[in-house]
């Protein structure tokens, strides 16, 4: 069991040498302290008497009454921004670092060590999951620190909703997996994984599209591909809201997406005791 673990720690170690040796982990933090540079020198934030803020922007000059509110519509705004292009980048990214666990000579040496299959797969899974996580907490926090300085509010649903971000990559990453054991190709892995990430806006609407049916065998479809895969889209929305400070009426989008990625990554880690190299 110790020597799994440490085979497991292993795999993580060499997924974060990867990373770096691909510049993808550089990257990553170069985009968020691009960022974090845009809102600690562009982005200049005054606050009077605690109530009215002076925001100035590109030399321009504007004024708000609800210091509060400013913050959260930004921190909205970039946690919107982390679960679109930040989402697609991360996926476009990392879609790589699993396939190549499979190259011919790699995975021969890997399973001729004395370790179960399944930590192999977990250990690269869970290397390449906190590649991601280390940036997006980086960004998250430093953004809500700087924030949090310049105008004296807290807002701790950002940083909630950071985790929220961590999650639903967590459960994009598993597709990743089982494309990887499959098919061995980061291009097929990335294009299932982004046709989720598409579908997902559209399937949200699904009392709309269900009116706009004529069968009802099309609006089963509809219900059976919404409910199966991961509400993305629902997932970006609950962020938003937790940082608004809006109540969340349903975590149905949360424990459903959870059931999926793990249904998806067990059978990721069975093709890959099935499969023979």
């Amino acid at each position: 069991m110790l020597n799994n673990l440490r085979v497991t720690g292993a795999l993580v170690r060499d997924t974060f040498r990867e990373a770096f040796a691909r510049k993808i982990f550089w990257g990553f933090a170069g985009c968020s302290t691009a960022l974090i540079l845009f809102f600690l020198f562009i982005m200049k934030i005054d606050v009077v008497e605690g109530a009215v803020a002076t925001v100035s922007l590109f030399g321009k000059t504007s004024d708000t009454q609800d210091v509060a509110r400013l913050v959260r519509q930004v921190h909205g705004g970039l946690a919107a921004f982390l679960f679109t292009a930040g989402m697609f980048l991360a996926v476009f990214a990392s879609a790589g670092l699993i396939p190549t666990v499979f190259e011919p000579g790699r995975i021969e040496l890997l399973l001729s060590k004395p370790v179960a299959r399944h930590h192999i797969l977990l250990g690269r899974y869970l290397g390449n999951l906190l590649v991601v996580a280390a940036n997006v907490f980086y960004l998250v926090i430093a953004v809500w620190l700087i924030f949090g300085l310049k105008t004296g509010v807290w807002t701790f649903g950002f940083l909630w909703s950071s985790v929220l971000t961590v999650f639903v990559f967590a459960i994009l990453l598993t597709v990743v997996l089982l494309i990887g054991v499959l098919w061995e190709s980061a291009v097929v892995a990335t294009m299932v994984t982004f046709g989720i990430l598409i579908l997902s806006p559209i399937l949200a609407q699904k009392y709309t599209i269900e009116r706009l049916l004529t069968s009802e065998w099309s609006r089963n479809v509809v219900r059976g591909l919404y409910y199966v895969l991961p509400k993305v889209f629902d997932l970006g929305n609950m962020a938003r809201q937790i940082v608004l400070g809006d109540p969340i009426t349903s975590w149905m989008p949360v424990w459903s997406s959870l059931l999926f990625g793990v249904v998806v990554l067990s059978g990721g880690l069975f093709a890959f005791s099935r499969r023979n190299y």
